[in-house]
């Protein structure tokens, strides 16, 4: 992918981390461009909030005393997220860990 193709999705790529409404406009935003970088940050965010949306349900159905486990997944989401940011921003295509593979 070239440099230029890069830096026209950089701006999408950002905002699709940027919560769920973020997401959707970067989605949208894309839909007209196609361009393949903001393809790809849109798909490692879609990812991630799904996670954290999955984290938020076992948050709410496990029992006070194994509240630990959703905070650790948590914070391993927030460290997801942070990581997929700083790649989008810094120009990079690599995918986060553990998830980002997946699909």
């Amino acid at each position: 992918m070239s440099q230029q193709t890069k830096e026209d999705g950089r701006t999408i790529a950002i905002i699709a981390y940027i919560t769920i409404i973020g997401l959707i406009i970067a989605f949208i935003m894309n839909n007209s461009k196609n361009n393949s970088f903001a393809k790809f940050h849109i798909g490692q965010s879609f990812r991630i909030a799904v996670l954290g949306i999955a984290n938020s349900a076992l948050g709410a159905i496990l029992p006070s005393s194994l509240s630990i486990i959703s905070t650790i997944i948590g914070l391993g989401v927030l460290v997801l997220w942070i990581l997929g940011l700083i790649n989008a921003i810094n120009l990079k295509e690599e995918p986060v860990p553990i998830i980002g593979k997946i699909g």
